[in-house]
């Protein structure tokens, strides 16, 4: 990493290669620990997801930096963001014909339809003889 150099705004000093305070421990805090249970439960849902469908997603985090306003400098607001893109299933698409009004028809409006029609089946109380 680089070089790090921060001067202490109370005394002056200059302090090299301060300690930095794992990443973790300050998302455990975050918005009193919120956005570290959803980014939780939101990786739990990615990965069930991956598994069923065999398709990419993410999960993001964006945290947003800000002086307060009307400080002395030293009092940050932190804001986060999570975006989830869960992977999409696959949609089954199906075939649809345009009407003369402009609406979709599962029935092709240049077919014409054929009457008279019955069903010719044999009634399911029909039983076959057997040859003696």
């Amino acid at each position: 990493m680089t070089d790090r150099r921060r001067t202490d705004p109370l005394t002056g000093e200059v302090i090299e290669d301060p300690p930095i305070r794992p990443f973790a421990d300050w998302l455990r805090e975050q918005a009193n620990g919120k956005t570290h249970n959803e980014l939780g439960e939101a990786l739990w849902d990615l990965i069930a997801r991956v598994e069923e469908t065999r398709k990419k997603g993410t999960l993001a985090l964006t945290i947003t930096v800000e002086p307060m306003p009307k400080s002395d400098g030293n009092v940050l607001v932190i804001s986060d963001n999570i975006q989830l893109k869960l992977p999409e299933f696959k949609r089954d698409a199906s075939v649809a014909y345009v009407d003369r009004n402009g609406n979709l028809s599962r029935n092709n409006p240049r077919q014409p339809t054929l009457t008279g029609l019955r069903d010719a089946s044999a009634p399911e109380s029909t039983t076959i003889r057997e040859a003696q």
